[in-house]
């Protein structure tokens, strides 16, 4: 075991070599009739994970699937604050995460001894974060929110209350001019939705002018101007479903697109390029898992996710407060 923890530490995962005429298939789906395990998977990673998962989409959505479920071990191929997140929801259960190093350049862009000093300087406000962060950053929070409720959320608030909303201020600056209301902003960002190019998408949109564009608010003020449609992941799924236009072109993570081509197999969706030599725009920490990573990480119990109970408990209540909230308007 203790092997095993030194190699945590330097690799971020178990890097037991694995025979290569193994079914990892098979074996995965063993380990989990084997572990009273559940596997999720978002929508960012790769599709071969996608395709054996027994849940795919939006991590507060996987995280809350995952509770009302009778698995003792919850694998959760994602990043860390989503396993953090799923830990939350199911203290009770075992948390793995394939690889300890997939992490997010938004959650990193607000460390919470930086947020709480930045939360000092404005009193007497409401603090709105984004579920895109670490649970250190919730348990500092009054209410969570998601990129599909954040708008309702804030106008869920009276008019005059005042509102810190982070990590993410381009979600903040949708949600501000989408509400009208002042928001504190805090300066973080997905480095995934930052680097679109807007003369490349304009260039794909000549080429296709019959095309949809369609964006998640986590992108930058800019091409959300151009955006047919903005919203977040499992809702750009669901309007590449209902629209009936056949061609797409899609300014999110291209790993949406698996999801969309299985459920539109007859239309056409073209990620949106960055500002660099790349067709799509990858998140590089969501493509650290892999199917071999999720087989060690099955079959040795190891990376597990776990927080301080106080942390869970103070994490848990702003998650609630969303929920509450979000019950009552009915989303």
């Amino acid at each position: 075991m203790n092997t095993y923890l030194t190699e945590l530490n330097d690799k971020g995962y178990i890097d037991e070599p694995i025979d290569p005429q193994l079914d990892l298939v098979a074996e995965i789906q063993r380990l989990k009739k084997e572990k009273n395990a559940v596997l999720l998977a978002h929508y960012y990673q790769e599709a071969e994970i996608q395709d054996i998962a027994d849940y795919i989409g939006d991590s507060l959505g996987l995280s809350q699937q995952a509770a009302r479920t009778e698995a003792d071990v919850i694998v959760f191929a994602g990043v860390h604050f989503m396993a953090e997140t799923a830990k939350i929801l199911s203290p009770e259960k075992k948390v793995l995460l394939p690889d300890l190093k997939a992490g997010c350049s938004l959650s990193d862009s607000c460390p919470p001894h930086l947020f709480a000093k930045f939360k000092e300087q404005y009193p007497n406000h409401t603090v709105i974060t984004y579920v895109n962060c670490t649970a250190e950053l919730k348990a500092l929070s009054d209410i969570v929110c998601t990129s599909s409720n954040a708008v309702q959320i804030v106008e869920s608030l009276p008019a005059d209350e005042k509102i810190i909303f982070g990590p993410d201020k381009n979600l903040g600056d949708y949600v501000r001019r989408k509400t009208g209301r002042d928001l504190v902003l805090w300066n973080g960002a997905c480095m995934v939705h930052e680097i679109f190019s807007q003369e490349r998408i304009d260039q794909l949109r000549r080429e296709h002018p019959q095309a949809k564009f369609i964006a998640h608010p986590e992108c930058e003020r800019e091409i959300l101007d151009q955006a047919d449609y903005i919203g977040s992941t499992s809702g750009l799924l669901k309007y590449t479903k209902e629209n009936p236009a056949d061609t797409f072109i899609v300014a999110t993570e291209s790993g949406i697109i698996h999801q969309m081509q299985l459920a539109s197999p007859h239309k056409t969706f073209i990620p949106a390029p960055p500002n660099n030599a790349c067709a799509c725009n990858d998140c590089p920490y969501m493509k650290l898992n892999t199917l071999e990573k999720v087989y060690n990480c099955m079959r040795f119990d190891l990376p597990e996710v776990d927080l301080p109970a106080d942390v869970i408990a103070r994490a848990r209540k702003p998650i609630e407060r969303m929920l509450e909230i979000s019950e009552r308007l009915g989303l």
